[in-house]
């Protein structure tokens, strides 16, 4: 029903910075939220950045919060990730997802079970 592709993923050196772009493709309208994970080899996934489409309203997690940014086109239908001060354990899988439907009031934005859909995701790999 949502389709999400990301692309901008790539290599820099440390104290660098990438744009993520997510484009939103099929029945938009009714996407609630967008979000941005991460999944570095052998941790769990974590919750980066989520936007509420409605009013743009913007979560960070607390280890990202004041280097990355989250953003959405007036159409809705492209989520960007800027990612600016990059350190080499932001090297990780980067995935982008919607929420759709009614929103589970006790889940956080930023936890991977709130979200429908999902991209296939986009590696950043950030070196010293």
């Amino acid at each position: 029903q949502v389709q999400l592709v990301e692309s901008g993923g790539g290599s820099v050196q440390g104290g660098g910075s990438l744009r993520l772009s997510c484009l939103l493709s099929g029945d938009i309208r009714r996407t609630n939220i967008v979000g941005w994970f991460r999944q570095a080899p052998g941790k769990q996934r974590e919750g980066v950045a989520a936007i509420y489409t409605d009013d743009g309203f913007v979560v960070y997690a607390d280890s990202v919060k004041g280097r990355f940014t989250i953003s959405q086109t007036n159409a809705k239908n492209m989520v960007y990730l800027q990612m600016n001060s990059l350190k080499p354990e932001d090297t990780a899988m980067y995935s982008c997802a919607a929420q759709t439907g009614v929103i589970d009031g006790n889940l956080s934005s930023l936890r991977a079970a709130k979200y429908n859909y999902w991209g296939q995701g986009t590696q950043v790999t950030v070196s010293s």
